[in-house]
C-alpha cells in the first residue's frame, strides 16, 4: 500500500544524502521516531536497510565521478564491519534489545554529536587543512591502524543506532586525512564506507523480525529518485550551505529526542 508521507520523507532524506553524503541515520531514524512514531528497534533496523539501498543508489554516481579514495574505504571497513557483526550477533543472542530502555536516548545524542560536528567541520578544516596555493604539501600517506580504530568506532555507533557513518565519519575522516579528503572526495568515500556496514548490522536485524517491509518500500519509493539528483548535484554545487542548515535541524530533533 502506497504511503505518500513516507515517501516524501525518504524522498528528502534521499536527496540530503546524495548531496551531502549525511542523513541515511541522523535524518530518517528521528523523523520515524518523531513524526511517525514507530519505535526506536524498528527505526533502527528499518533504517539500516534504507540507508544501504539508498546509499549504493549514490555510489553509484559517486563511482562514476572517480571521486572515491578506496585505500581509505578498505581500511575503515575492516574495523566497522567486524565491529557491527560482533555487536549486532551481542544483540541477537544476548540483550533483549526490545527492553533496552536507553536506545532513544542513545540515538538523541548522537543525533547532536553529529549536528555538533557538521557545524564545526569547517572551523575544523580551516585549522588543519594547509593554505589554498600551498603544493609543497602533499596528502597524507594512509594511517593503517587510526583509520581501523576510527572505522570500528563506526561499525558499533551504527550496529546500535544506525546513526553515525554520514557525518561521524567525515568528522573523523576529515580529522586523519584533512588534505587527502577534499569535499566531493568526502562524501564520496563517506558514502561508500556506509553500505556494505548498513547492510551487515541490516541483515542482522531481518533475522530477528524487526524491520518493517512496508515502510522501508515506501521510502525507498521516495529516496531512490531523490537521491540520483542529490548525486548528481553534489559535483556542481556548494554543499556547505545544505549542510550547515541540516546541522541546525539535526540539533533540534536530537534535543528533542533527548527530552
Amino acid at each position: 500500500m502506497i504511503d505518500v508521507s513516507y515517501i516524501l520523507a525518504g524522498a528528502l532524506t534521499g536527496f540530503v544524502v546524495g548531496l551531502t553524503g549525511v542523513g541515511g541515520g541522523a535524518m530518517m531514524t528521528p523523523i520515524l521516531l518523531l513524526f511517525f512514531n514507530v519505535s526506536p528497534v524498528t527505526a533502527v533496523a528499518t533504517d539500516l536497510w534504507f540507508a544501504s539501498i539508498t546509499k549504493l543508489v549514490a555510489a553509484k554516481a559517486h563511482h562514476k565521478s572517480g571521486k572515491i579514495d578506496w585505500q581509505i574505504v578498505k581500511h575503515l571497513w575492516s574495523g566497522s564491519l567486524p565491529v557491527a557483526i560482533i555487536t549486532v550477533a551481542l544483540i541477537h543472542f544476548g540483550m533483549k534489545f526490545q527492553k533496552v530502555s536507553w536506545l532513544t536516548e542513545a540515538i538523541g545524542f548522537l543525533i547532536v554529536l553529529t549536528a555538533v560536528g557538521l557545524i564545526f567541520s569547517p572551523l575544523l578544516l580551516k585549522r588543519i587543512r594547509p593554505q589554498a596555493g600551498n603544493t609543497e604539501v602533499q596528502p597524507e600517506a594512509i594511517k593503517p591502524k587510526t583509520t581501523v580504530f576510527a572505522g570500528g568506532l563506526l561499525g558499533l555507533c551504527v550496529a546500535l543506532t544506525s546513526v553515525g557513518a554520514g557525518a561521524l565519519g567525515s568528522v573523523l575522516l576529515m580529522y586523519l586525512y584533512p588534505r587527502r579528503m577534499q569535499p566531493h572526495t568526502l562524501v564520496a568515500s563517506d558514502i561508500v564506507h556506509a553500505i556494505p556496514l548498513a547492510l551487515v548490522a541490516g541483515i542482522g536485524y531481518a533475522f530477528t523480525g524487526m524491520v518493517d517491509v512496508h515502510m522501508l518500500l515506501n521510502l525507498l519509493i521516495g529516496s531512490l529518485p531523490a537521491v540520483v539528483i542529490g548525486s548528481l548535484l553534489a559535483t556542481k554545487l556548494s554543499s556547505r550551505l545544505l549542510q550547515t542548515s541540516l546541522a541546525f535541524v539535526l540539533l533540534m530533533v536530537g534535543v528533542r529526542t533527548l527530552v
